[in-house]
């Protein structure tokens, strides 16, 4: 069963004069039934989509529907994050994402990237950098 959404920080109710229309919403929507898909094959187990209010309702009840666990992260009066996923990704992520993303110490954003399904050579390099623990200069990616 999902999750109740959860919003961080004061909730702004969404004005009626915000209401999504489809055509507005496609290319979320089309992202959106792509990382659904993603879930439902184990391709990741953790997504971040950030979304305006009206963007968000729509999402949302797709995702209750479907018992996808889930929770917000408000941005603004405008957007938010919308954390969705495997039960146990979710709950680190809530446990991790308390203050914005831009906040987060190294080994936040490390662990968070992680279960993001980032490249994790790349998330070691972020790692490195943030942290100040610097980075060989002579240290090639895997791609080269």
């Amino acid at each position: 069963m999902a999750e109740s959404v959860t919003l961080i920080g004061e909730g702004v109710q969404p004005a009626s004069s915000m209401r999504c229309r489809a055509a507005d919403a496609a290319p979320v929507l089309r992202l959106f039934h792509h990382n659904i898909y993603e879930y439902g094959r184990g391709v990741r187990g953790l997504f971040l989509m950030t979304l305006s209010r009206p963007e968000l309702e729509v999402t949302l009840g797709k995702l209750e529907r479907q018992g996808i666990h889930h929770f917000v992260q408000e941005l603004n009066q405008f957007k938010v994050n919308l954390f969705f996923g495997r039960p146990a990704y979710v709950a680190v992520a809530r446990s991790i994402v308390t203050r914005p993303l831009n906040a987060l110490t190294a080994e936040e954003d490390f662990m968070l990237g992680t279960l993001l399904g980032y490249d994790r050579e790349q998330q070691c390099r972020r790692f490195l950098t943030r942290s100040g623990r610097g980075m060989p200069e002579n240290l090639p990616l895997a791609a080269e």
